[in-house]
C-alpha cells in the first residue's frame, strides 16, 4: 500500500517577509478597495488568522502561492516577520480560486455565533471596517425568513436585500421563491421583486394591504400572477421528468455508439435500413434534450 503524500509541511515556519517571493504583483486599485480595507482591520484588530501559503524557491527564499494581500497589508504595518504555511507542492497556482466566499447566510451565522459568545458588536464592526448599524443588520438577516428558505439559499452569493423582499412574503411563498432563484440561478433584488409582484395577495404578510408596484396597474399585476403560476406548473413538470430523460438518453447514446462501432452492424444497416442507420447516428451525437433550432434561438 503506497504512503500518503502531505501537501503541505506539518508545523507552519515563522518567516522573514523580505525573504517572501510574489508571483504576481496588485494592482494599485486593490489597495483602494473596500475589501483590502476589511482586512487590514481585521489584522489590526485580531491579527493574522489564516497564514499566508508559500513553497520552497531556493535557499532562504520562497513563492507566495496564497496570501499576496496579506503580506502587503503586514509590510504596510511595519512587521518583519510572519507565520507561513509551507506547501509541498510548488505549482504557483491561484488557490483563490479553490475557496468558496463566504454567503450572506453563512456570515450571519458567524456573526450571531459571535454575538451569542459575547464578542461586542463595535469590536465585530472594526474587525470587518463597517459601521455598527450594518453588524446589526446583519445578525438580523434571517428574521422573518422561514428555515426551508434560509436553508435553500445558505451557500448562494445573494444581497441582503433580497432577503427584505422575502420577508414581504409567508413562508411557504418564501420557498417557492427561493426554489425559483436556485432555478434560475438568479439572486438579483430584481428578480426577486419581479416574484415578489407575481405573488398572490393571499401569500404576503400584510395581505390585507393592496399591493404596490411602481409602474405596474392593479389588472397588469392580476395577469402577472396567473402567468407567473402556469410558469410554476411548467418548470415543476419539467423538473420532474428531465432527469430520467435524461438518464434515458445517456443509456440509449450509450448503446448505440456501441453498436455503431461494429463495422459489420453498420454496414448491414445501410443496406437494408439506411433510414434507420441515419436516425441510430443523430441519436449517438445528441449531446442535449434541447432541439437544436431551440438553443440557436436562445443565442
Amino acid at each position: 500500500m503506497s504512503s500518503i503524500t502531505f501537501g503541505f509541511e506539518t508545523e507552519c515556519v515563522r518567516l522573514s517577509i523580505k525573504s517572501l517571493l510574489p508571483v504576481k504583483s496588485l494592482r494599485p486599485a486593490v489597495k483602494l478597495s473596500a475589501k483590502y480595507q476589511q482586512i487590514v482591520a481585521s489584522i489590526r484588530e485580531i491579527g493574522l488568522v489564516e497564514p499566508p501559503v508559500v513553497s520552497r524557491a531556493a535557499s532562504d527564499t520562497f513563492l507566495i502561492l496564497d496570501g499576496h494581500v496579506r503580506i502587503e497589508i503586514l509590510k504596510d504595518l511595519g512587521e518583519t516577520h510572519v507565520e507561513c504555511l509551507i506547501s509541498t507542492d510548488d505549482e504557483a497556482f491561484t488557490y483563490n480560486k479553490r475557496i468558496s466566499r463566504l454567503s450572506a447566510v453563512q456570515e450571519h451565522s458567524m456573526i450571531v455565533r459571535a454575538i451569542a459568545r459575547g464578542v461586542p458588536e463595535d469590536k465585530i464592526a472594526r474587525t470587518l471596517a463597517v459601521n455598527v448599524s450594518s453588524i446589526q443588520r446583519k445578525a438580523r438577516l434571517l428574521d422573518g425568513i422561514c428555515p426551508e428558505a434560509a436553508s435553500l439559499l445558505k451557500d448562494k452569493q445573494c444581497p441582503m436585500a433580497l432577503f427584505e423582499v422575502l420577508k414581504k412574503m409567508k413562508p411557504m411563498r418564501q420557498i417557492e421563491a427561493a426554489e425559483l432563484l436556485n432555478n434560475a440561478n438568479n439572486y438579483t433584488v430584481n428578480y426577486a421583486a419581479a416574484l415578489l409582484a407575481g405573488t398572490p395577495q393571499s401569500q404576503l404578510v400584510n395581505g390585507d394591504k393592496p399591493k404596490k408596484v411602481k409602474g405596474i396597474t392593479p389588472e397588469a399585476m392580476a395577469r402577472m400572477e396567473r402567468e407567473l403560476a402556469r410558469l410554476q406548473e411548467q418548470v415543476s413538470s419539467v423538473q420532474d421528468s428531465y432527469g430520467r430523460e435524461h438518464l434515458h438518453l445517456t443509456v440509449i447514446r450509450g448503446y448505440l455508439t456501441k453498436l455503431l462501432g461494429n463495422s459489420r452492424i453498420v454496414r448491414y444497416l445501410l443496406q437494408n435500413r439506411p433510414a434507420f442507420l441515419s436516425e441510430f447516428q443523430a441519436i449517438a451525437e445528441t449531446t442535449s434534450l434541447v432541439p437544436e433550432s431551440e438553443r440557436r434561438s436562445a443565442v
